[in-house]
């Protein structure tokens, strides 16, 4: 079933029982979904569940919900404007109920794959009338008395009394026919109709059925033994292979297709003369069908000794054998006994006359056939230009797109240059910038100065600038392989954390390794200037606070002491050298390092205190 008929269940349960006691009911009857969207299709089995958990929720039973869910569908279809259709259905009630049918097929084209039920009136009187329901579902029985009371009681102000008179299974077991008395004020519309009729008995003459078949070319007229008795000339000169049709079935060269759920029987006829019936015309003579019409659906056919679906059929036909779908409506005539079917035959547009073998003429010049083939043929011409710019708008939205994901791709480099990406995405989700401030117990901070720039080797500004892109590109071509973090650049100094945002044991390790690698990749390094350069590194570990500084440039600030250590280690250093304290000494694996103390050194505002200078093993022995 579509989720409309699901979220009119929702909504209403909500609006009159809670949000509370729908996620019971929804949890109880096993449902995976929340939310239902209208044009999508759910199992059938869902509704029924849902009506059994209210059942065991509340003290109502499942007879009463689903009475409850038809009404509430009625309810809700009017906030789409559907209840239009059904007021423009009939003057009366009983017009509605007779009209049921053709009411689901015009919806057909806004829900394919509906499965709507059957419905025709096989008796009316002044007190009601006698509805036959059939459906592919069971369980859903008050679920449509609940429907026809809200419609008769909101659209046309009547008290409906619905009584079963007989309830049957299918064959299959699949699906059931139930027959339905309706009692309600009939008078108004039992009146109408003998004026109505009355007026037609006095007024006209009865007319020949060749004057009949003349105004419709493709009608067929059927009798009791469902053999085709008389059909139109158009049909007889579009029929290939099919010579003469008099006499035979009506199966042997016809498909039924709807009303779906019911087979094509001589009753069928005439209790649903209400209904429109779509049968097909077969037009290849190698097909050979069975005696019975059954729906489409389940019909067998063999074409070159092979079975075929019958839209497969239809599909594989050649130029001019396409088999025609023909639309109308079947009326007894009492005086001879034969149903006719007055039809025209369905077609899309003027393209899908060849593959028919039809022309304009051979269509109903009374009737809008041919209006209707020229509108869809314009329509489609309206249709394939909106499609072609729409295409055409299509792709240029998908290379948009693409080069949106390029600058998306761009944006957030250049924002994780500025801020760690863990706390770049905690800011895009709505955390404000001090919620970034955290405290960490121990970091390894690194300052590395660029000494060796002089007059002789750097003409000017931009020797400079080149220079030190060279030096600080190289600084950051090595980062993520020693999970080390760029903080930023001042001048000639370059700053660098492990240990923060992302916290790790082995930043103290990281921050060392990182910088041996620099004081060798820098010796190698060729200066866009010709000349060489060389740096200076300080390191100092311990406690720091970080969070994100500014609002147009934003920065990823570390502060507190271990930042002014490792500052003042950096400036005491000695070129090519790491110069790291004792608080980050300790933290180190003697085994992985060859460590030499440089004894006491004064620092600015800390006093004389012990630093040592680190190397590679390999580099001192």
């Amino acid at each position: 079933m579509y989720g409309m008929l699901l979220e009119s269940v929702q909504h209403f349960l909500q609006a009159e029982y809670g949000e509370d006691m729908w996620k019971e009911v929804i949890e109880m009857a096993g449902c995976k979904f929340t939310v239902f969207n209208t044009h999508q299709v759910y199992p059938d089995e869902i509704m029924s569940s849902i009506a059994k958990a209210c059942e065991s929720v509340t003290c109502q039973s499942y007879d009463n919900f689903m009475n409850f869910f038809g009404r509430c569908f009625v309810r809700y279809f009017s906030h789409f404007g559907y209840d239009e259709t059904i007021k423009a259905t009939g003057r009366y009630f009983t017009e509605f109920l007779e009209s049921v049918d053709n009411i689901h097929i015009r919806f057909r084209l806004s829900y394919p794959k509906m499965k709507s039920p059957s419905m025709c009136v096989t008796h009316v009187d002044e007190k009601g009338c006698v509805l036959i329901y059939r459906s592919s579902r069971q369980g859903y029985i008050q679920y449509l008395v609940g429907q026809l009371q809200e419609i008769s009681r909101t659209v046309f102000n009547l008290d409906l009394e619905v009584k079963i008179l007989d309830v049957q299974l299918n064959e299959k077991g699949h699906g059931v026919n139930v027959k339905f008395r309706l009692n309600f004020d009939n008078k108004s519309y039992m009146e109408w109709n003998q004026k109505r009729l009355a007026r037609i008995e006095s007024q006209f003459s009865p007319v020949s059925c060749d004057l009949l078949l003349k105004l419709f070319p493709f009608g067929i007229m059927i009798d009791p033994n469902l053999n085709i008795a008389a059909v139109g000339q158009k049909l007889i000169d579009v029929s290939t292979g099919n010579k003469s049709m008099l006499g035979n079935q009506v199966s042997k060269h016809f498909r039924f297709r709807r009303p779906k759920g019911i087979d094509f029987s001589w009753t069928n006829a005439l209790q649903l003369q209400s209904v429109m019936f779509e049968l097909e015309f077969l037009r290849a003579s190698t097909v050979v069908i069975e005696d019975t019409l059954k729906p489409a659906e389940e019909t067998v056919v063999l074409k070159k000794d092979r079975p075929i679906s019958p839209y497969q059929l239809r599909k594989d036909s050649n130029l001019g054998l396409k088999n025609i779908l023909l639309r109308g409506q079947m009326r007894y005539i009492q005086e001879i006994n034969l149903i006719i079917f007055l039809c025209s035959p369905l077609i899309c547009d003027m393209e899908e006359l060849p593959e028919l073998g039809l022309y304009l003429t051979d269509l109903n010049p009374h009737g809008m056939s041919r209006e209707m083939v020229m509108a869809g043929w314009q329509h489609n011409s309206k249709l394939e230009l909106m499609f072609d710019k729409a295409e055409q708008r299509a792709l240029e939205l998908e290379a948009n797109y693409e080069l949106l994901d390029e600058w998306k791709c761009k944006g957030d480099e250049l924002l994780y240059s500025m801020i760690p990406k863990t706390v770049a995405d905690r800011l895009r989700h709505g955390a404000s910038s001090l919620s970034t401030c955290e405290s960490f117990d121990a970091v390894t901070i690194m300052f590395c100065e660029l000494v060796g720039f002089s007059s002789e080797t750097v003409q000017d500004a931009m020797d400079v600038v080149s220079s030190m892109n060279a030096v600080f590109s190289c600084f950051d071509a090595l980062m993520d392989k020693f999970h080390v973090y760029k903080v930023e650049t001042v001048g000639q100094i370059y700053m660098a954390v492990s240990g923060a945002p992302e916290k790790t044991k082995e930043h103290a390790k990281n921050v060392c390794d990182f910088s041996l690698s620099l004081i060798k990749n820098v010796k190698e390094l060729l200066m866009p200037s010709g000349g060489g350069v060389e740096v200076k590194i300080g390191i100092h570990s311990g406690p720091s606070v970080a969070g994100v500084v500014g609002i147009k440039v934003p920065r990823y600030c570390f502060f507190g002491d271990t930042v002014n250590t490792a500052s003042r280690m950096q400036s005491s250093s000695v070129p090519g050298m790491v110069h790291i304290s004792l608080g980050t000494k300790i933290l180190l694996p003697e085994d992985d390092y060859v460590i030499q103390s440089r004894g006491l050194i004064m620092l600015k505002g800390k006093g004389d205190v012990e630093t040592f200078f680190i190397f590679e093993k390999e580099e001192k022995n």
